[in-house]
């Protein structure tokens, strides 16, 4: 149910590349007036142990994710000396705490809306296939159905004819907690030019992309978005070949939102996007619970439902999400730096076989599963990191200050009591 085989996800060996699209900020700049930003908030910070919004984590320097992206928007509209509109796509456990927190930068009022909210599906009893029910928390038979929602939201809420008539044709999305996606002219210049109806951002996958969706094609050329839940446990090992599919979906998308509106019209108001089955607690704070379906979509799936749609080989740092407590501890560490424009860029301290990329970070999920852990076990902050190759951390270890990790390092700790990183200490290529 929901699945798709090799034999209908093909690999792709060759795309367009963000390198190659020198020029076409030209027509980026005559059609920035007709674009918007929008990011996907549907989600709250369960996995990280948070019961409020991803976008309102802390992140770095005690900004949060919509604090980044605030200052990454305000600071585009100063430099093209245009009012860009944001706008949030939140579901109803978001919409509350977002709009509360974008408060604080009243010129991004957009004269449009701040936000619509997506629709939400019942969780699924997998024992009967009927609405499950929780009765101790009614709010969390319900879940948002994922990003793949958005374009149909935006046409049941009337935002879209609402956008249209105000002028707007193109739209940049991307994952709130995605610090390196932000609106680029370059990108948007070649969808004008070339009239693309929907293009998808791609990167090259790496080890640690090895589970992410990855674009593919069918047998007549047209691309599709694979993810992991959607490929037979048969065949997870081939699924997992960064060789064979080399693109991962970066959930950065652009679109042009006449030709989304025709195609939402040509399917009665819904894209037929391949459902994503997820088993998970019914209450996301509380494992124990009983488990649940819950059916999702993704926003990348539209790229085989829309006519024409294309994909984009763009650089890694335009896809640095924060999805996992390590990922935060990269973040927060010094192998990246916070530019003028508010994104982050890896450190050029940084040394590391090319093409440079971050540190690979297993943290013991016991001991830093969760957002307050990682807190408590790191009090002064990150380690450096920033000539770190691999850290991999088992059993409660807590870091003092200024400690320094370089090369591979792996620390054990078997005994039930905390094992303590003295200041200053460095670690070099260590196994202990």
């Amino acid at each position: 149910m929901g699945l798709l085989t090799a034999a209908e996800a093909l690999p792709v060996e060759r795309l367009t590349d963000y390198e190659e699209l020198d020029g076409y900020e030209l027509s980026g700049y005559e059609y920035v007036d007709q674009a918007l930003i929008l990011k996907f908030n549907g989600g709250l910070g369960t996995s990280m142990g948070l019961d409020l919004p991803r976008c309102l984590l802390p992140v770095r320097d005690g900004l949060t994710f919509l604090d980044y992206i605030a200052r990454q928007v305000s600071y585009l509209q100063q430099q093209l000396d245009r009012h860009v509109p944001l706008m949030f796509m939140n579901s109803f456990h978001t919409r509350a705490a977002t709009l509360a927190a974008l408060t604080a930068y009243p010129e991004l009022r957009n004269g449009i809306a701040p936000d619509f909210v997506q629709h939400r599906f019942p969780k699924i009893d997998p024992a009967t296939l009927e609405p499950a029910a929780w009765s101790a928390n009614p709010d969390r038979e319900w879940c948002p159905p994922g990003h793949g929602d958005v374009f149909a939201s935006l046409d049941t809420t009337g935002l879209l004819d609402k956008l249209l008539a105000a002028g707007y044709r193109y739209v940049f999305l991307s994952n709130a907690d995605n610090l390196g996606a932000t609106l680029d002219i370059k990108i948007l210049g070649y969808m004008v030019e070339n009239r693309v109806p929907l293009l998808m951002e791609v990167a090259n996958r790496t080890l640690s992309d090895r589970k992410g969706g990855h674009l593919a094609q069918n047998a007549d050329g047209g691309l599709l978005l694979r993810e992991f839940a959607q490929c037979p446990q048969a065949e997870l090992d081939g699924f997992q070949d960064i060789r064979r599919y080399q693109f991962f979906n970066t959930n950065n998308l652009w679109a042009h939102l006449p030709s989304i509106k025709e195609t939402l019209r040509s399917h009665c108001g819904f894209l037929p996007l391949p459902p994503i089955f997820n088993r998970k607690p019914v209450d996301p704070m509380d494992i124990s619970t009983p488990e649940v379906i819950q059916m999702e979509s993704a926003a990348g799936s539209s790229i085989s439902v829309v006519p024409g749609a294309a994909a984009l080989r763009v650089p890694r740092i335009r896809f640095l999400p924060v999805k996992r407590c390590e990922d935060l501890l990269i973040v927060q560490s010094d192998v990246y730096r916070t530019t003028r424009n508010h994104r982050l860029v890896m450190n050029p301290k940084r040394i590391n076989p090319q093409p440079r990329r971050a540190p690979t970070v297993h943290l013991d999920p016991r001991y830093y599963g969760h957002y307050r852990d990682l807190e408590a076990r790191f009090p002064f902050g990150a380690p450096s990191l920033v000539r770190c190759l691999s850290l991999e951390v088992e059993g409660d270890v807590r870091f003092g200050r200024s400690v320094v990790i370089e090369g591979n390092v792996r620390i054990r700790n078997p005994k039930a009591s905390p094992m303590l990183i003295p200041d200053g200490t460095v670690l070099n290529d260590t196994d202990s």
